[in-house]
């Protein structure tokens, strides 16, 4: 049988993706002692190795803790610990560790690393974060927002701001999990094509517009993101300066809903992408997401490593 990677949410069927954000409320409400029926067989033996070529707080706590909570241990390198660093093909390394560890989570650079990984490997391989997606974010958000909001099939969400891989992992999202998806950006920052056409030939219910009050109004929640991510800082005036529009701030708030959620992935910077009145307001369910990681993250080692 081929191992369970979870690579990206377009990619796993949407019953087995509704079961994993299930899976993630069980454990939230079952808190460190994981229940029998959702811990994997033989899981005190098993060991989950994570490799960064990106500094993480979030991924790795939250993985490293997961592996231990469900009953296993962990493994954490970066890419100065690998032979990959010095030209060893990711393939022979995918291939050798396979023998070593029982799962692989990666925070990549480049989308192409996870792949080769998942082609090469025996074992289940998890995308931690690439320049593409964010998987892993997005079933702790959607977690997050029913747990204040209920069942988000139906729902609107919006989304202003760059159209980086956590936009187009929230894209991925609403064709699974059917909500509807309002993103504004600046024309030179929008989702890619790709992930564009993919949503258009599902049938996603996806708008894209310039302007931010649109994509916001009536929406039950807003999220944002950092306006320059890791290795784009050469390019962050330009960000800045495109983006300013885009801001999160209590004006644009109250084109929202009553009662509409915000939410961040983090790390925040106060001031640009969002007001310091937002992220620390009531309606803001940052810390509450970022704890969700923790469960989500449970829930997808479990179903990875066997649980149904």
């Amino acid at each position: 049988m081929p191992p369970r990677h979870f690579l990206d949410i377009d990619r796993i069927d949407a019953r087995t993706l509704r079961r994993i954000v299930d899976m993630g409320h069980a454990m939230k409400r079952a808190g460190k002692r994981v229940p029998a029926k959702l811990t994997p067989d033989g899981i005190e033996s098993m060991v989950l190795m994570l490799i960064f070529e990106k500094p993480s707080t979030r991924t790795r706590v939250s993985f490293d803790v997961a592996m231990r909570q469900l009953g296993g241990q962990s493994l954490a390198l970066n890419q100065a610990d690998l032979q990959v660093g010095r030209g060893e093909p990711i393939a022979d390394t995918a291939k050798v560790v396979s023998r070593y560890v029982d799962a692989i989570m990666i925070r990549a650079n480049r989308h192409a690393t996870l792949t080769e990984y998942a082609e090469n490997a025996t074992v289940p391989v998890i995308n931690g974060l690439t320049d593409r997606t964010h998987p892993c974010q997005i079933i702790a958000d959607i977690m997050t927002f029913e747990e204040v909001k209920g069942p988000i099939e139906g729902r609107r969400i919006a989304w202003s701001g760059d159209g980086n891989n956590v936009a187009a992992s929230w894209i991925h999202a609403a064709a699974q999990f059917k909500f509807k998806l309002a993103i504004a950006c600046p024309p030179q920052l929008n989702p890619g094509n790709e992930v564009l056409a993919w949503a258009k030939g599902v049938g996603a219910e996806i708008l894209l517009t310039d302007d931010p009050h649109e994509a916001v109004t009536d929406a039950d929640c807003v999220v944002t993101d950092t306006w320059v991510s890791m290795g784009q800082q050469s390019d962050a005036p330009r960000r800045k300066q495109l983006l300013g529009a885009y801001a999160v701030d209590e004006a644009l708030m109250r084109s929202a809903a009553p009662g509409a959620l915000f939410m961040h992935c983090l790390p925040a910077y106060r001031g640009l992408e969002v007001s310091a009145g937002v992220i620390d307001g009531p309606q803001s369910v940052v810390w509450d997401e970022a704890e969700n990681r923790l469960h989500a993250q449970k829930a997808i080692l479990a179903w990875c490593l066997g649980v149904d």
